[in-house]
């Protein structure tokens, strides 16, 4: 795979779809290693597939900056609600988004960059999630959900532009 690594970041997030892992890197050393929770449709490029999307990908926009852990978003907005099992109870049809939003981009014309394959007209997020969810599993509708804890202290340590290779690591 051609390597898009091309900015000035050393810091990349790599996400293993097999493992449920996202691991971050700088300068090619492990920084940080999470359980997340990719598409149940596995991997998948095209819009409306509720899958998630392959290849490198850019973190567009971050959202959330100053949002109290457990805060609901919805539409990239923040609800006015902070996440409990009671409002999940009240709402049990919502696709939980929480505490921290990275919007991703794709990079790869005709991958997953422009037409009917666009991640970020797709709205694929890594974000926060119930941390009742189970982690290390596919379960999602095309994002990449983490546990808040975990997605707060990635988006403090990567910026926009960090660049996201998102694939199937070999069994």
């Amino acid at each position: 795979m051609t390597n898009l690594n091309k900015n000035n970041s050393a810091k990349i997030i790599d996400i293993d779809v097999n493992e449920q892992k996202l691991t971050l890197l700088e300068d090619d050393v492990v920084v940080a290693c999470y359980s997340v929770s990719t598409a149940k449709n596995g991997i998948g490029q095209q819009n409306g597939s509720e899958c998630t999307p392959s290849g490198w990908h850019t973190i567009r926009i971050k959202i959330g900056v100053d949002a109290k852990e457990n805060t609901v978003f919805i539409g990239r907005r923040k609800s006015g609600e902070i996440f409990n099992e009671e409002l999940k109870q009240q709402h049990p049809e919502r696709d939980w988004i929480l505490t921290r939003i990275l919007w991703l981009g794709g990079l790869e014309p005709g991958k997953n960059k422009g037409g009917e394959v666009d991640t970020l007209r797709r709205y694929i997020y890594i974000h926060g999630c119930p941390d009742s969810d189970s982690f290390s599993m596919p379960l999602s509708h095309g994002c990449v959900k983490m546990r808040n804890k975990d997605i707060i202290e990635l988006f403090d340590n990567v910026d926009t532009d960090t660049r996201v290779l998102i694939h199937e690591s070999k069994k």
